[in-house]
């Protein structure tokens, strides 16, 4: 078996390994979604009852105005629960194991770095040495920044051209553009 073959193996079988712990982290994601739901029933119900009350103090007058006023009550409700949710997931990936952080951190190397980029780790990123010792990081001759800026995990990379945010706030908020609305369907039904 020539070197390519094996290397080429390595790679595949890293990429298997990483596909299922994204696959693992995503289910993992579902629950946590699944928990919030069943957590944020009572502040659901309080911050409707609340709007119920409300809308009954006001005049016939204003029924119009009460109704839109609920509606941005309730709004901002769902907004601050699937905010936790994401809070708890951002937190839930800085206290990622090192195997989880490492097939993690190759992921996303693989997907956004360029050839000599710079790689710079959040201050808060433990295992900044083990991705510089990944192969991908010699692959495409990236360089690691002494600097360790307060990020929200994880690193940027700093390009010729351009410079990339793959820190885990960054992830998270292309995710919750990408599938709030199917998170709120799932949290709070058609309420």
């Amino acid at each position: 078996m020539g070197r390519e073959e094996i290397v080429a193996r390595v790679l595949s079988d890293a990429r298997k390994e990483a596909d299922g712990i994204v696959e693992a982290a995503r289910k993992r994601a579902e629950e946590i979604v699944r928990a919030a739901g069943l957590a944020s029933e009572q502040e659901i119900a309080e911050a409707e009852r609340e709007v119920g009350e409300r809308a009954r103090l006001l005049t016939d007058g204003r029924a119009a105005t009460a109704r839109l006023d609920s509606r941005k009550i309730l709004l901002a409700e769902k907004r601050r629960v699937i905010d936790g949710i994401y809070l708890r997931a951002l937190a839930t990936l800085v206290c990622l194991g090192r195997h989880e952080s490492l097939l993690l951190a190759e992921k996303l190397l693989i997907a956004n770095a360029e050839e000599g980029d710079e790689i710079v780790f959040s201050e808060n990123f433990p295992y900044a040495e083990d991705v510089s010792a990944l192969p991908i990081v010699q692959e495409k001759k990236l360089t690691v920044s002494g600097e360790r800026p307060e990020l929200s995990g994880g690193f940027l990379l700093r390009g010729k051209s351009s410079d990339k945010d793959v820190t885990y706030a960054a992830i998270l908020e292309a995710d919750r553009e990408e599938h709030q609305a199917e998170i709120a369907r799932a949290v709070f039904g058609n309420a």
